[in-house]
């Protein structure tokens, strides 16, 4: 394909594919454990440690992963107590958005990138950045099939798994860790508003497809790393945003994943 000629567009489609993968695959467990809106918070947190890291003359991708990890790791510890506070996740959500805007107005050369941060620029990945994606997106899958069967057992039955010996909190801690490296990698593509787009919207049409956990995190994947990539097309051709293809076309196969699910309960 004559797209492909160019360095940048390689680049983008490698960092959409890496960002698919972890994206979609935890993701689906994210979606599963109905944590979609602390995963949403942590992008939030995130932009206030990139523009922190951007004043500091610092890679940005490395004060959004610190930040959102430190709020993964917040969120993680208070396990059940966090359940239900979502005001108190909102406000730590707007707070950080303050200070984002706080640390570009201390330097307002860097406005341009507070736009990039909110709204993601695939086209602008560099190939340090992309290693970088990809070291850390290996250390989250990797992470996370070391604590896939005890994630399952504690996210669809937690009191047994208790019972069981195994720690629900500790396994929750973890992988809202793997959660904030998900988080920030997604921000490269989508940027901090969207960030759904790629964490939850796969994920969600995923679950109405199939109800068995290997199976819909495989379609998980898929299904992510085709709406990043037929958005990578389409805004090659029509020079709209990527981002908003990638929005689109997830939007698109959650309505009819979720109308073919209930046609399909309706017929039975």
């Amino acid at each position: 394909m004559r797209m492909l000629q160019y360095d940048f567009m390689q680049n983008a489609f490698a960092a959409t594919f890496i960002v698919a993968c972890v994206a979609g695959t935890i993701g689906y467990f994210m979606v599963l454990r109905g944590q979609t809106f602390a995963g949403h918070a942590m992008s939030h947190v995130g932009f206030a440690g990139a523009t922190g890291a951007v004043l500091l003359g610092v890679s940005p991708l490395l004060g959004l992963t610190l930040f959102t990890m430190t709020a993964g790791l917040g969120i993680g510890l208070l396990g059940e107590r966090a359940q239900g506070r979502d005001v108190a996740i909102g406000i730590v959500l707007s707070l950080s958005l303050g200070l984002g805007l706080l640390f570009l107005n201390f330097y307002t050369a860097f406005a341009g990138q507070a736009t990039t941060l909110l709204f993601g620029n695939i086209l602008g990945v560099g190939r340090s950045t992309l290693w970088l994606m990809l070291a850390i997106g290996l250390v989250a899958l990797l992470a996370l099939g070391a604590i896939a069967r005890p994630l399952i057992f504690c996210s669809l039955q937690p009191e047994l798994a208790e019972a069981k010996g195994v720690s629900p909190r500790a396994i929750g801690t973890v992988f809202m860790l793997l959660v904030s490296l998900a988080v920030a990698e997604s921000v490269q593509v989508v940027g901090i508003l969207l960030v759904f787009t790629l964490m939850v919207a796969p994920a969600a049409t995923a679950m109405h497809l199939s109800s068995r956990v290997t199976t819909a995190v495989a379609l998980s994947v898929l299904l992510a790393l085709a709406e990043a990539w037929l958005g990578l097309v389409l805004a090659y051709y029509t020079n709209w945003p990527t981002s908003f293809w990638i929005t689109f076309i997830g939007a698109a196969c959650y309505l009819m994943a979720w109308g073919l699910s209930r046609q399909l309960r309706t017929a039975r």
